[in-house]
């Protein structure tokens, strides 16, 4: 069935990695490669008599999947979210939490039903929802991925004190970047020597810092208040 067949193009793939990277490292791991390149090698189809004979691994830019690699860094993204949430209010990593989603776009909406199953294990979430544009979320514990706004409900979960410290390193460590890009910015040899792709990046990244300090701002104001 489906799941069979998935699980043997998973254990497919996992072999022809595994065989790559054996022949990439035997230039500086050569007896325990070869060792394991002898047992592996059948596996994936290989009638060679040793590594030694194998062309070294080249990259293949046709293998390149940007859509893919964007998928894991939202995934990765929206855990450490979590996990900075954890660890810093001091919440037990396997405790599950009620996760809300606010400012959500239609990609940020697919990438969590698609990768619902995996966010639910990686970051012990004990349920998520994504609020509508007109709802007010309770007050929360934030953490920002991107224009996504992570939210924790405080109620019965949440030290006020250890909140507020949270948010205020955050904001403490986002003003700092923009300093220093601001120092960057201002200083015309770089304006003026660096491709203008670099220059427009760098103040992309600082509205992006300085919209954060305005959100991460008001929400320390609304728990300072409670």
């Amino acid at each position: 069935d489906a799941l069979d067949a998935a699980q043997r193009g998973t254990r497919r793939t996992l072999v022809r990695v595994l065989e790559t990277t054996l022949r990439l490292l035997h230039p500086v791991m050569p007896f325990i490669t070869e060792e394991i390149w002898q047992q592996i090698a059948p596996l994936a189809g290989i009638s060679a008599d040793t590594i030694m004979l194998r062309p070294f691994p080249q990259p293949d830019s046709s293998k390149q999947d940007a859509g893919a690699e964007a998928e894991v860094e939202w995934i990765k993204g929206f855990v450490l979210g979590l996990r900075q949430i954890r660890g810093e209010m001091d919440i037990p990593p396997g405790k599950p939490l009620p996760v809300l989603l606010a400012n959500a776009s239609q990609s940020d909406v697919e990438l969590l039903a698609q990768h619902r199953g995996t966010l639910d294990f990686l970051a012990r979430m004990e349920s998520a929802r994504v609020l509508s544009a007109d709802e007010t979320a309770p007050e929360s514990a934030t953490a920002l991925h991107g224009s996504l706004k992570i939210l924790v409900p405080m109620a019965g979960l949440i030290d006020k004190e250890a909140e507020c410290a949270r948010l205020e390193k955050q904001i403490s460590q986002r003003q700092a970047q923009i300093e220093r890009t601001e120092v960057k910015l201002a200083n015309e040899n770089f304006v003026n020597r660096a491709p203008a792709e670099v220059v427009a990046k760098e103040r992309t990244q600082m509205a992006e810092h300085q919209q954060a300090v305005v959100e991460l701002s008001a929400q320390l104001a609304k728990i300072s208040q409670l």
